[in-house]
């Protein structure tokens, strides 16, 4: 196996807005989250990006989206997180590049696919919880999970365990 580094990773889960869509039932909560300190922060954190939050939840909106679920909303990659309409105990998931719209297969080689990193795993391992906890779809989206940092302390760990260093 080869193992390379994926650089420095500090991720900040800025705040939610629950989106409600125009069929009248499809409902999302989206976090819009910065990963800090990486060398191009127009591409990583939304305060120094082009698109602002508001143009980010009106192209959302245009999406035509169905369901229940939550976003993970980078600058560079966005993940729709949906409840599987058949079997609401599994998220399904697909992804799309936050500016352009286009999808982006999460196909990572050798058969797995990109699940999230940490800050997308704080937000579902929150949301999942609150769903099970939920007696109804409005009291799950009432709640939020809370809005924590995310840090990797070391990055290159794998790497320097397999390479045995």
């Amino acid at each position: 196996m080869k193992v390379e580094t994926s650089g420095t990773y500090h991720g900040v889960i800025e705040n939610m807005q629950l989106v409600r869509l125009a069929d009248g039932k499809s409902a999302f909560k989206v976090y819009f989250v910065s990963i800090e300190g990486r060398p191009e922060p127009t591409r990583f954190e939304w305060s120094k990006t082009a698109m602002d939050k508001a143009a980010f939840l009106k192209a959302f909106e245009a999406r035509g989206v169905e369901g229940v679920g939550f976003v993970t909303a980078f600058p560079h990659i966005t993940k729709i997180f949906r409840y599987n309409p058949k079997s609401e105990v599994i998220l399904t998931v697909k992804a799309y590049n936050t500016v352009t719209g286009a999808e982006i297969n999460l196909d990572r080689g050798e058969g797995y696919m990109e699940f999230a990193c940490l800050a997308e795993a704080m937000i579902a391992d929150g949301e999942y919880r609150l769903w099970g906890k939920a007696a109804s779809v409005e009291e799950y989206l009432a709640a939020s999970c809370p809005m924590e940092r995310a840090d990797i302390v070391r990055e290159g760990k794998l790497k320097a365990y397999w390479e045995g260093n």
